[in-house]
C-alpha cells in the first residue's frame, strides 16, 4: 500500500494548487486519505507476522490500482475541485467523516484480532472472535468497505465514489470466499455469522 501513500508528495508538493490546498475541506479529505494508507503501509505491515510471499501478477496488479486510484483521489482534492469553505460543516461531510472513522476504527481492530490469533511458535488456523468478527467472517473487509463509503458521503466526488464501489467489488467476493472456508474448515464455526454484511449477508 506504500505506493498510495508515495503518490502524495508530489501532487502535494510539486503540482498542488494553492488556493485548493488552503481550503479546509479539501486538507481534511487529503489528511483522511493519508490516515488510511499510512495505517496499512506502516501500521498494519508491522503487525504482520509470517507474511507469505505475494505472486508477482497479483503484486503488479495492486499497485497499478493503488497508483492509480491514489493518483485520482489526491489529484482532485490537490487540483481538480475546489470546496467551499463551509463545505467541512454540512450534514455530508460530518456524517461521512464520522462513518469513516467508524469503519477506520473496524478495520485497525479487526486486523489486530487476526495477526494475534496465534501465539508465537503457533501454526494451524483459528477461529476469530471479538468486535466485527462476532457477526460477519469478512470483520475487516467490512471496516475498510464502511470506510470508504463514508469518504465518498463526506466529499460527494466521483473519483470517491468510484473507489467505494471498486473496493466492496474488489474485497466483497474475498468476504464471501473466506466465510465459505471457514465454514468447510471448522465444524464448530458459529452459524449464524455472515460473510460481509451483518445480520444480512
Amino acid at each position: 500500500h506504500v505506493v498510495a501513500l508515495l503518490i502524495v508528495y508530489p501532487l502535494v508538493f510539486w503540482y498542488g494548487d494553492v488556493d485548493c490546498l488552503r481550503r479546509s475541506a479539501n486538507r481534511w479529505f487529503l489528511l483522511l486519505y493519508v490516515m488510511h494508507y499510512t495505517n496499512r503501509s506502516i501500521f498494519f505491515t508491522m503487525m504482520l507476522k509470517n507474511v507469505k510471499p505475494t505472486p508477482i501478477l497479483l503484486s503488479f496488479m495492486t499497485n497499478a490500482f493503488l497508483l492509480t486510484n491514489g493518483y485520482l483521489q489526491v489529484r482532485y482534492h490537490t487540483y481538480l475541485h475546489k470546496y467551499e469553505d463551509d463545505w467541512i460543516y454540512t450534514p455530508q461531510c460530518v456524517i461521512g467523516s464520522v462513518i469513516f472513522f467508524i469503519g477506520f476504527h473496524i478495520n485497525r481492530s479487526s486486523d489486530t484480532i487476526l495477526t494475534n490469533l496465534r501465539k508465537p511458535g503457533e501454526k494451524g488456523y483459528k477461529i476469530p472472535y471479538g468486535g466485527m468478527f462476532e457477526y460477519v467472517s469478512g470483520a475487516n473487509f467490512f471496516g475498510e468497505c464502511v470506510e470508504w463509503i463514508g469518504y465518498s458521503i463526506a466529499t460527494m466526488s466521483l473519483p470517491a465514489a468510484t473507489f467505494a464501489f471498486c473496493t466492496i467489488c474488489n474485497i466483497g467476493p474475498r468476504a464471501i470466499q473466506h466465510h465459505r472456508w471457514y465454514l468447510s474448515k471448522f465444524e464448530d464455526y458459529p452459524r449464524n455469522r455472515k460473510a460481509l454484511i451483518p445480520f444480512l449477508y
